[in-house]
């Protein structure tokens, strides 16, 4: 064994590149397409992230003059299957639509400010209806270019054992290309078109609610207006992120879609309210920033219950990658990420989201970038950890208080005996204590001052009134001193032998009511 591994070391034999040409099997097309895009409605993510790299080219070429909006809008037929994408975005040129729709990894925009660079995200639909339409014009030029791609034909020769072709036959059988006449068609576009969309669990490729839900959370879309921190944000992320938002125009709305942020939001004790807009910067590994980011602070009253804003979220290019829960396990407990509203935008061209867009690519760049987010989730934590003991105490005080209401009560019910009063009075002085540890915490202080104080303050008067006081039920108060006894008697029995003090009192009540 030894003289073999020293012969492979010291053999002195020359590399030589390879000459033959690379063999491009048909199967790469099955996983550039179904098995890169797993989650059916990230074709319409791809698709609206590549309208807005064409939108950002038509801003900065002159082709959508300062006043003008880039807009993308979707159109749905339910009944016949189709979903169409189009944008006013710079086309692409008629010499060039052939070679780059048909292209694999092809794209020219890797290096440069944009957001898809790997040249496959328009294969995303191939695997989700029977027909792929593009359609484009280029400024200026006098025809529409369009390529039509037969799903059916692909999937079948992906799927034949007799078929034995390359990626490039596969392309030649399924793809067919064809100028036509431009006058009814806008000066400048690029259109997606899905024929025959394949029917899937509540039919989410042609559920318009869904889609709009969806793109509200992942494409880069304005805040609505009416957000009251939305100006805010979007001035502090224009500065360092620089890319322009969408008008996306949904099937039947009059209006566009905004992102789903608000300045309140509903949770199971009520609505709990945004207060407060930390802004983040994350350093690079050499200098610069790495990222840029906002959190909502509020009540933290509880997991936010809306799935459309909770969680601290990673973005880049404006378009999320990943889904909610990306961040999760940096907080001291995973499910304080749900209590969370915020998002991370990464502006460092080597934090790299990997092909499907559901994470980074790893390395040391990304790295530092959790690294520094990593103290801003246990801060926020923190908050999550503090507001829940808040609320306990504030429950545990209500408690005390409803507790030593009930006591007085049954005290000036006066069906006790001085056995039971004093066990009760003495049950009252340990709630009082209770309600003033928790008055004292220091994280109550602004509920003390305001609420706990004064509402502490109003039991103790109550409770001074009871001392030196003897009550007798008015019921037994007419009755001679021997049954008077009896009475109290029994109903002393019933708080000695009931487990519940509140329902012993209700049911000493009903007995005096029929004396």
């Amino acid at each position: 064994m030894s003289a073999t591994l020293i012969s492979l070391q010291t053999d002195d034999a020359q590399w030589v590149n390879r000459g033959e040409s690379i063999i491009v099997g048909k199967d790469i097309l099955e996983i550039l397409s179904s098995a890169m895009y797993v989650d059916p409605l990230a074709i319409y993510r791809e698709y609206v992230q590549n309208s807005a790299d064409a939108i950002d080219e038509a801003r900065q070429t002159g082709v959508l003059r300062s006043n003008e909006v880039g807009a993308v809008a979707i159109e749905l037929d339910i009944s016949n299957r189709v979903a169409k994408i189009r944008d006013n975005g710079t086309g692409i040129p008629a010499s060039q639509f052939e070679t780059q729709m048909t292209a694999f990894g092809a794209s020219a925009k890797r290096g440069r400010n944009a957001r898809g660079f790997r040249g496959v995200g328009r294969l995303s639909g191939l695997a989700y209806c029977q027909e792929l339409l593009f359609r484009s014009r280029f400024a200026g030029e006098p025809s529409v270019s369009e390529l039509r791609w037969d799903c059916r034909k692909t999937k079948a020769l992906l799927s034949s054992a007799d078929f034995a072709g390359d990626l490039a036959a596969v392309v030649s059988q399924s793809v067919q290309v064809r100028q036509v006449d431009g006058r009814k068609w806008p000066e400048h576009f690029f259109e997606v078109e899905l024929r025959g969309i394949t029917r899937l669990r509540s039919d989410c490729l042609l559920n318009p609610e869904v889609i709009e839900e969806y793109l509200s959370q992942v494409a880069p879309l304005p805040f609505d207006p009416r957000f009251r921190f939305g100006e805010d944000i979007t001035e502090w992320l224009q500065e360092r992120v620089g890319l322009g938002s969408l008008s996306l125009i949904m099937p039947g709305k009059g209006k566009p879609t905004f992102r789903p942020h608000r300045n309140s939001f509903d949770v199971s004790s009520g609505t709990d309210t945004f207060q407060e807009l930390q802004k983040i910067d994350i350093p690079g590994t050499n200098g610069g920033i790495a990222a840029v980011g906002w959190i909502l602070h509020h009540g933290y009253k509880g997991a936010v219950p809306e799935a459309m804003l909770k969680g601290l979220r990673l973005r880049s290019g404006d378009i999320q990658i990943g889904t909610s829960g990306i961040l999760e396990d940096l907080f001291t407990e995973t499910r304080f990420n749900s209590w969370c509203v915020g998002e991370v935008h990464v502006i460092d061209g080597r934090i790299v989201p990997n092909g499907r867009r559901d994470h980074f690519e790893q390395n040391v760049h990304f790295s530092n970038l959790i690294n520094h987010l990593s103290p801003i989730a246990r801060e926020i934590s923190n908050r999550c950890r503090t507001s829940s003991m808040k609320r306990n105490w504030l429950r545990q005080f209500e408690l005390q208080q409803s507790g030593i209401a009930d006591k007085i009560s049954a005290i000036k019910q006066g069906s006790l005996t001085r056995i039971q009063r004093k066990q009760m009075e003495m049950d009252i002085a340990q709630a009082i204590g209770a309600m003033h540890r928790i008055a004292g915490k220091e994280a109550l202080r602004s509920e003390a001052k305001t609420s706990l104080v004064p509402v502490l303050k109003k039991v103790e008067r109550r409770v001074k009134m009871l001392r030196g006081r003897h009550y007798v039920a008015k019921p037994l108060a007419a009755l001679p001193a021997s049954k008077r006894a009896a009475y109290k008697h029994v109903l002393s029995l019933v708080y000695e032998c009931s487990p519940n003090r509140s329902v012993a009192k209700s049911l000493v009540d009903k007995m005096l009511s029929r004396l």
